[in-house]
């Protein structure tokens, strides 16, 4: 962690491809996955919307199965883009609060975060999650890097590749995300998404 740290967790992806999803099947809000970004740019900032989504509870750090999803900070002004973007920032809270807890942890601060998956793709997303995270972040070349790591030690079985440092030398750099948000921001995003997990587990605690 002091010197990097790449984001990974089952869990994490799951909630996260859930929550574009249910966008997508349950909202109608958007007719392909891909599309989330698209609509959550059209507008400057979620409008003060928040979306905990917590589908089937709240795992790490929380760990309350009987959590529930919350869409929080509504108005007869919000339209889907605002709720697309409250959605991609939900995802990125969760990540946060699992870095976080882990940063506390270790006692060490994260300088550097990788990482990987179809969800890396999204810029609008990396940037609010380095913004939170007052954090860089990079992203590889190659995304798909559970499909690339098979790859590269079936190469290294049959001696393809010398050693695992000659796998980790083809690695590259795509893009980074630096923050930019301003820290009195931050501190507020993060206290509204505190509240709406609050009442996600309000009427559902063990």
């Amino acid at each position: 962690v002091g010197s990097g740290a790449r984001a990974i967790g089952q869990g994490s992806a799951f909630i996260a491809g859930a929550a574009v999803q249910w966008l997508r099947d349950g909202l109608k809000l958007i007719r392909k996955s891909s599309e989330v970004e698209e609509l959550a740019s059209r507008v400057p900032d979620s409008g003060g919307v928040v979306f905990v989504p917590a589908f089937v509870g709240l795992g790490a750090p929380y760990w309350n199965p009987k959590a529930r999803g919350v869409i929080s900070g509504i108005t007869r002004g919000t339209t889907g883009a605002e709720i697309a973007r409250a959605a991609l920032e939900g995802i990125a809270f969760l990540q946060y609060d699992i870095l976080e807890g882990m940063q506390r942890d270790l006692g060490k601060r994260l300088k550097l975060l990788k990482v990987d998956g179809g969800a890396s793709q999204n810029d609008l997303l990396m940037q609010f999650q380095s913004d939170l995270l007052r954090v860089e972040i990079s992203r590889p070349q190659v995304v798909e890097t559970t499909a690339l790591g098979a790859a590269c030690l079936a190469g290294l079985a049959v001696g393809f590749w010398k050693d695992q440092r000659e796998i980790a030398s083809h690695w590259r750099e795509e893009k980074r995300f630096k923050p930019r948000m301003p820290a009195r921001e931050v501190a507020s995003h993060i206290e509204r998404w505190r509240e709406a997990v609050r009442n996600s587990m309000r009427f559902w605690r063990v």
